[in-house]
């Protein structure tokens, strides 16, 4: 086994999911717990279960967009791990040997101090010098039998440091020296430094491959378990194959009899064409006699109409002529107070009592404009009646068409609502998968989910977002802090993005709310999604964090008053020349 995954195995612990809470505060940096389930527990207090494993659907998306790179830098892949490896290993060397300077620089400075000390002060405290001396030989010695190498080295400086000491000429030189001294430790701190974060690198890109390995074998597993569902799928089509064809031979045998009873069906078939030949015709006969009746029917209809308008018209003329003759009675009796009786017996007497004759025909043609007014009968009361009813029908037909219509579009409307539930079902299982993946990673721990409220239909419910960070009771999105309530719409977001992936995603100063803990987190967000997808993120901000781990800086500078420049720096080609 190589010595880099043994001391890698060597850290991480298995223990049953009932002793992390008590195991994982133990923990040094770079230890992790383990139990056999799945579950994870880190030093730095991440946790993640295995009921976080992100779904199929996610699954699949990530092997979709990260199959072509995994393909074309398979290779290169093995090619930086054994180099980094080598890298790796050289540099713990380099770094024990940084150590071991350092350790060397620091006693020769200390060493170097003392001796610019006592070379300062009178004659007299020599003895109580070389008292320190022996101090300081028997210290050597000690270390001596804990490492030699680095005693040997101890033992020469300081011997070296005494003779200088005595060979001192001016204090002034010995500070010199004790500046370059000092120089050379910084600079190697700072060499020291820049390797540590070189190491640390590396290890993130291995903790990455394992993390890819881990999904690839999940992805494995997966399609073992499709290919598992395909053969029992073959053999219950196999079994229906077999049925089918029993089927077919008990099948074989019906041709006959339904020739038998072809035969039988055939002769009534004669039978009854013989009969329909009687009976049309019978009908015909019947027809033209139901003509001969409707047209007689007709004439008679039409008789009867024109005497139903001489009745009315007579009838009308009678009403007017008794109308006529009370109102003519009443006037009379009004005006002369007399009847036609007494007119009559006047009349006899006296020829002209009832006036001249102008007067006569004044008063006719008065009764006869009366009559007039009363107006004629209608006699196109039964067209018209007809056209209503033409109407009427016309009317009833758009109804029921207007009704079929509105079947038919509820019909629509409900297919629609049902293939909107199952799409919007689809998507919410989705995005409440990704959404407590995300929040776990984003809170270090903790659960959320999406609920759909107020509603048995979901195109009718709300959403209300139940989140529990780690530490908290389950409560609802309100109830948190400005900091969490940031970080839970994050993941929300991003979840509804992994169902439904960009080419370019623009964050505007979504990281304000946030201290550094919590950048830092988001950051580590944004590389997985650049790794999960092809989306290229572009963040307005203003935080030193989130600009440190962009790839790329743009900015605006005002280098003269009211001339505005746009300033861009690559900060992957800068970390490669400053390498």
């Amino acid at each position: 086994m190589p010595d880099v995954l043994r001391r890698r195995l060597s850290q991480i612990g298995v223990i049953d999911p009932d002793q992390a809470d008590a195991l994982q505060p133990r923990l040094a940096p770079g230890q992790r717990l383990v139990s056999m389930a799945g579950d994870l527990w880190r030093w730095d207090g991440y946790r993640a279960t295995a009921a976080d494993a992100p779904s199929a659907a996610a699954l699949r998306l990530e092997q979709v967009n990260r199959l072509a790179e995994l393909e074309t830098g398979f290779a290169a892949a093995q090619a930086r791990a054994a180099a980094a490896t080598q890298a790796h290993d050289g540099l713990v060397e380099d770094l024990a040997d940084a150590s071991e300077a350092d350790k060397t620089a620091r006693a020769r400075r200390r060493a170097a101090d003392a001796a610019v000390a006592e070379a300062s002060r009178a004659h007299s405290r020599a003895e109580a010098d070389r008292a320190l001396a022996e101090g300081r030989v028997q210290s050597a010695s000690l270390a001596v039998a804990r490492h030699a190498e680095a005693a040997a080295a101890a033992r020469a400086q300081l011997l070296d440091a005494e003779r200088q000491a005595r060979a001192l000429p001016d204090l002034g030189e010995s500070r010199a020296r004790v500046g370059d001294i000092k120089t050379n430790v910084e600079a190697a701190r700072m060499t020291m430094m820049t390797r540590r974060s070189a190491h640390d690198e590396v290890l993130r890109e291995g903790q990455a491959r394992v993390r890819r390995g881990d999904a690839i074998a999940k992805d494995r597993k997966l399609w073992a378990d499709r290919l598992a569902t395909a053969d029992a799928r073959m053999a219950e089509l196999d079994d229906r194959t077999a049925k089918a064809q029993s089927d077919l031979a008990a099948a074989q045998g019906a041709p006959d009899a339904l020739a038998k009873d072809h035969a039988a069906v055939m002769a009534r078939l004669s039978e009854a064409e013989a009969r329909e030949t009687q009976a049309q015709e019978a009908c015909a006969i019947a027809e033209a006699a139901l003509r001969a009746a409707s047209k007689a029917e007709r004439d008679a209809e039409r008789a009867a109409s024109d005497a139903r308008e001489a009745r009315a018209r007579a009838e009308t003329k009678v009403e007017a002529a008794q109308v006529g003759v009370a109102a003519t009675l009443d006037r009379m009796r009004e005006d002369t107070d007399e009847t036609p009786q007494t007119l009559l017996a006047k009349l006899d007497a006296d020829p002209e009592a009832l006036g001249s004759v102008p007067e006569l025909e004044a008063t006719i043609a008065r009764l006869r404009r009366s009559r007039d007014a009363l107006g004629a009968v209608n006699l196109r009361a039964e067209e018209d009646a007809q056209a209503v009813q033409e109407e009427h029908d016309t009317l009833v037909r758009e109804k029921t068409d207007l009704e079929t219509a509105i079947g038919k579009l509820r019909a629509g409307i409900g297919g629609l609502n049902r293939e909107g539930r199952e799409r919007l079902l689809t998507a919410f299982e989705q995005v409440n998968a990704s959404f407590g993946t995300l929040f776990a990673h984003l809170f270090g721990g903790g659960e959320a989910r999406l609920v759909l409220v107020e509603s048995d239909d979901p195109l009718d419910a709300g959403l209300e977002i139940m989140c529990q960070p780690p530490g908290k009771k389950l409560s609802t999105l309100s109830l948190l802090s400005g900091g969490e309530q940031t970080l839970t719409a994050l993941a929300l977001i991003f979840a509804v993005f992994l169902a439904n992936p960009a080419p370019i995603c623009v964050l505007d100063e979504v990281d304000a709310p946030l201290d550094d803990a919590n950048v830092t987190r988001f950051c580590d967000m944004l590389d997985e999604m650049t790794h999960r997808t092809n989306t290229r993120f572009l963040v307005i901000t203003h935080h030193a964090v989130t600009m440190s781990r962009m790839d790329r800086l743009f900015g605006v500078t005002m280098a003269e008053q009211g001339v505005s420049q746009l300033v861009s720096v690559d900060l992957k080609r800068a970390e490669q020349m400053v390498a």
